[in-house]
């Protein structure tokens, strides 16, 4: 696919490069995460994850939020309709946050604005953050009774448990500064140079060799709580080892030239 298309959900696609840019255009629902922009934003992980043409993913939201979380309004339509509501992980569709921690393609999240409860644990699924300064991260799903199941799981294996378990547990808002303190947050920059900067981050990634990235993300997601004997031998993703990739980038660094990477 090419050039910009925008879904009936809100969601904006657009390929720049081998740079997969996904835009959450509801500003006046704070990009909330309505089920038809959760459907479209799976889709469009797992087209990425597929073709090889995308090499990273940059996740940004239009409008002073970055994301909102879950669609409360419609969640509470369909409770006021007698509607039967599903746990994240017992759902007929797979979960967002488990398809965007999933993806072979790293995504870089560009917080211009608040991301606060789903909001917040779509920026933790992602693998780099750039946050503008002073805005809102947190999970107040305890205090309207939801759960926060992917957070309560992800939170604590980033940050110190009893700080995890304060943002859990108390429901109160962190700044980005705190975030960056704790190592949550890459990059803090001014508001208008987030998306700028996640995408220079993203460039770099996709202009390196895409075997290799892909092999790295997905033996550190997968290694990272194993014991360090199992790790090593965790023989996951494409091999760069075996790869035509491998000569032409040694040949590209020995003759002072840019490679050519066919992901191959």
């Amino acid at each position: 696919m090419s050039g910009s298309q925008r879904y009936e959900s809100g969601l904006v696609v657009e390929n720049r490069g081998h740079v997969r840019v996904l835009t959450l255009d509801r500003p006046e629902r704070r990009n909330a995460l309505s089920s038809g922009l959760q459907a479209d934003l799976v889709d469009q992980l797992l087209d990425a994850g597929e073709g090889g043409e995308v090499r990273a993913i940059v996740l940004t939201g239009n409008g002073p939020a970055f994301c909102a979380g879950f669609d409360l309004k419609e969640i509470r339509e369909r409770d006021q309709r007698g509607e039967r509501f599903r746990p994240p992980m017992n759902r007929p569709g797979r979960s967002l946050f488990e398809v965007v921690t999933e993806t072979p393609v790293p995504i870089v999240a560009a917080l211009q604005g608040h991301a606060v409860a789903g909001g917040f644990e779509l920026a933790l699924a992602c693998d780099l953050r750039v946050a503008a300064p002073g805005i809102k991260l947190g999970l107040p799903e305890a205090t309207i009774g939801m759960g926060a199941n992917f957070g309560s799981v992800v939170l604590p294996k980033r940050i110190p448990m009893g700080i995890a378990l304060e943002m859990l547990l108390i429901g109160e808002y962190v700044t980005s500064e705190d975030a960056e303190r704790w190592g949550l947050v890459n990059r803090i920059v001014d508001a208008d140079a987030v998306l700028p900067t996640a995408m220079e981050l993203a460039g770099r990634i996709a202009g390196n060799a895409p075997i290799s990235v892909r092999r790295m993300k997905e033996t550190a997601v997968k290694g990272v709580d194993l014991p360090l004997w199992q790790a090593l031998r965790l023989d996951v993703g494409p091999n760069p080892y075996l790869s035509e990739d491998r000569r032409e980038g040694i040949a590209a660094y020995l003759e002072k030239r840019r490679p050519e990477w066919r992901g191959r």
